[in-house]
């Protein structure tokens, strides 16, 4: 069967006298990307191959896992957590709500976690199938690049394949990293705190992002003392200012302790467990230290300097608009390239490289209006500019609408927790420019907001919509009145 392939910006004619090839594609890291990447070249009619590094929930430079971290030690098995988390709060609603429970509510740690590595397995296993189903050849073993069309293989034994690859896919993702102070080997990182043995009655988190925030709104749900450190005023660098001031009051409210403007300078291994020291000489003493200050691209084993493919300052992958390195040959998707980093943008990213490499279809990856979530407790979930972006970037005047209301269900409960919904409005174009909401279910209304930004929608477009009653959702198609008006050129600067 022919296959049209991108070579050089122009689609390539099919040449009878090509180089034979062991591969049309070989795929380096099978995680969300790289699996999407390989079964959907491999449905174009290319052959692929694929490999991924041993199973383990832990990863190491030597571990991995199909499925990749999303599946394995990220988004899925973080999202089981969050979801017993929440119980807690569930349990404190529902007295109101006349269940007669007893006092003493006993969570277990140790069942959870069972649970959890019983469907990331499960889910490994899914991957595998899928991969066999679409007819890729999958390697367990660790993969390094050693020429521009050619890849080595070292297997679990010890023993070395090379193949020869028309294509070479590198999706190795990324991995937690740890500062560098004294006693940063006591640490862990978002690896092991999915697969702790015990659960901590103290913890301190150090971060600022989002996987400090879910953290501690995890450990807080199943009982455990939190204590967050992070760099600014408040959490959550990069996100709606206004929404990351809601998500600092809710962790506040629910008991755990933030520390703005505060980082770690030494940790300390004492008999009563782990003694932090902070950068203002502040003491206190935790079971566990997280450290959820970033992750940098997995680079370091694959060879790519030798072969001369072009990295950036953090080690990233440099690829132009349709996932290509310097090297025409050498292609690069997800995590491991540095430019927004979340999982669905890895899956259009492989299906982006698929169609132009292998099904005739020249596709760049969007990435405007990527919606996202904080699975914190409540969530926050965005979609679009924030109003820090909205400003910096348009040339006419904002519109900001809001509303903050007490969910239905805390009516009730008597919790007090406020939701809060925003969107912001070109005022000139009506067009609607971004949208958040920090509150129950905010990414699964999120995702529908989505579709509408992505479709150009505007402020009028949404007014003119009925609203599902009795939904928190339905506060996104009745906010009429407008909060405040941001006139061109009035640049907000913040260093929260």
């Amino acid at each position: 069967m022919a296959r049209k392939m991108l070579i050089d910006g122009e689609l390539s004619k099919p040449n009878e006298e090509e180089t034979h090839y062991d591969f049309d594609l070989f795929v380096i890291g099978a995680g969300s990307g790289g699996v999407r990447a390989a079964r959907f070249s491999a449905n174009f009619g290319a052959k692929v191959a694929i490999c991924e590094l041993p199973f383990h929930p832990v990863s190491s430079e030597v571990i991995g896992g199909v499925g990749g971290t999303c599946v394995i030690r990220g988004c899925v098995p973080k999202k089981i957590l969050v979801y017993g988390a929440s119980f807690r709060g569930e349990i404190e609603d529902a007295k109101n709500y006349g269940w007669e429970l007893n006092d003493k509510v006993d969570f277990n740690w140790k069942k959870l976690l069972h649970k959890k590595t019983e469907e990331i397995v499960r889910l490994n296993g899914i991957y595998k199938r899928l991969l066999t189903n679409a007819g890729v050849k999958l390697y367990e073993g660790e993969g390094k690049i050693v020429g521009p069309n050619e890849v080595e293989v070292t297997q679990l034994d010890g023993t070395k394949l090379c193949y020869s690859a028309k294509h070479i896919l590198i999706a190795t993702g990324s991995r937690a990293q740890r500062p560098t102070i004294p006693g940063q080997e006591l640490s862990i990182t978002s690896d092991e705190a999915l697969s702790l043995d015990e659960l901590p009655k103290r913890a301190v988190i150090l971060g600022g992002g989002y996987i400090a925030v879910e953290f501690a709104s995890i450990w807080n749900g199943m009982g455990v003392a939190v204590d967050l450190f992070f760099r600014k005023e408040l959490p959550l660098r990069g996100f709606d200012d206004e929404m990351r001031a809601v998500v600092a009051r809710n962790l506040e409210a629910r008991g755990i302790n933030l520390h703005p403007r505060t980082t770690l300078s030494e940790l300390v291994k004492t008999e009563d467990g782990i003694k932090v020291i902070t950068d203002h000489g502040e003491e206190l003493t935790a079971d566990v230290v997280l450290f959820a200050t970033g992750r940098a691209p997995n680079t370091k084993r694959l060879n790519l300097e030798v072969v001369g493919v072009e990295l950036d300052k953090m080690g990233a992958v440099k690829v132009d608009e349709y996932s290509r390195t310097n090297i025409p040959s050498i292609w690069a998707i997800g995590d491991v390239t540095n430019r927004m980093n979340l999982t669905p943008v890895a899956l259009m990213e492989g299906t982006y490289f698929a169609k132009t490499v292998f099904g005739g279809q020249p596709s760049k990856p969007d990435y405007k209006d990527i919606p996202c979530a904080v699975f914190c407790l409540p969530p926050l979930s965005v979609v679009g500019l924030s109003e820090e972006q909205a400003t910096d970037q348009a040339e006419g005047d904002i519109l900001v609408f809001t509303s903050t209301f007490n969910p239905m269900k805390n009516t009730i409960s008597g919790r007090q927790e406020k939701t809060i919904m925003k969107l912001l409005v070109d005022a000139e174009t009506d067009k609607v420019l971004g949208a958040s909401m920090c509150g129950p279910d905010a990414p699964e209304i999120m995702q529908g907001i989505a579709v509408a930004l992505k479709c150009g929608a505007t402020k009028a477009q949404f007014d003119c919509t009925v609203g599902i009653h009795p939904s928190a959702a339905e506060e996104f198609v009745t906010m009429r009145s407008v909060t405040r008006r941001i006139a061109a050129g009035n640049k907000p600067k913040t260093n929260l």
